[in-house]
């Protein structure tokens, strides 16, 4: 897209959604974020009952956000199927190494690519968007690599996250201001061995915190330390909630629980790489 050219809202909804009919029948891969499920709406509306969303389910992936996908799918009106994603099968992620994004979104490609030849389907729509495209991206290393067999229309048409917010928001989906989450594997230092136990026990604690009216949390488990991330100003709210939390994470093994006074921030395990 020629970047001089100033572009309204539905000038570019209307550009994507022509690139995306001449696909004829497209996967969405379907987290039900704000990405993917901007993106389901737009195939949808392009292609009907010629697009499919597909979430691939793991112990990565919080049950709640698994219910919303399905509720998010259903307001959309596209074809969705959930599928059991084995993820921790393969060694690299299950030692979570530091390129386990990587190895991830490489299993990821080929069993979407596996349900779209089942499916007669002619290429997988992914949700990156142009906002992602720096910095340390293992996965999109691996996306790239599958070619032509993906395609990542915010890329594409330099669509900014922020973008897709406005874009969700033009569509009426209530996943607009829907705050950004990332796999449970994010929670854990590099070269932990991850297993679906531990993984549960984040994602008990994590809604819990969500329990109590805050967003944007993460527990990040560094062996026998439980560290919470909220937003600063979620932090009192954590306070006066001190004891249900210290007796959650006591239970589940963690002698030793701390707030994180610099506060909620993506990809705080990687500021030790």
């Amino acid at each position: 897209m020629d970047s001089s050219i100033e572009l309204t809202l539905p000038n570019k909804i209307g550009i994507i959604k022509a690139a995306i009919a001449k696909k004829e029948k497209v996967l969405v891969a379907f987290s039900g974020g704000v990405d993917s499920s901007t993106l389901a709406a737009l195939a949808f509306a392009a292609l009907g009952d010629n697009a499919l969303a597909v979430t691939l389910y793991s112990p990565m992936i919080p049950q709640s956000e698994l219910e919303y996908a399905k509720r998010t799918a259903e307001v959309i009106g596209i074809k969705h199927i959930v599928l059991d994603h084995d993820i921790l099968s393969d060694e690299r992620i299950r030692i979570n190494d530091p390129q386990r994004c990587y190895y991830c979104k490489k299993q990821f490609v080929k069993k979407l690519k596996g349900v779209a030849s089942e499916e007669g389907l002619n290429v997988i729509m992914e949700g990156t968007n142009a906002s992602e495209i720096t910095g340390r991206r293992p996965g999109l290393e691996a996306l790239r690599e599958a070619g032509s067999s993906i395609f990542t229309p915010y890329v594409d048409f330099d669509v900014s996250k922020r973008e897709v917010r406005q874009m969700a928001s033009y569509l009426g989906l209530d996943v607009a201001n829907r705050p950004s989450n990332s796999c449970l594997l994010s929670r854990l230092p590099y070269g932990t061995e991850v297993t679906s136990d531990l993984l549960g026990k984040i994602e008990t604690a994590e809604d819990l915190i969500h329990s109590l009216g805050i967003s944007s949390v993460r527990v990040r488990v560094h062996d026998d330390i439980a560290r919470i991330e909220v937003q600063p100003v979620d932090i009192p709210i954590i306070i006066q909630n001190r004891m249900p939390i210290l007796s959650c994470l006591k239970e589940m093994g963690y002698p030793y629980v701390t707030l994180d006074l610099e506060g909620f921030r993506s990809g705080s395990m990687d500021e030790v790489l």
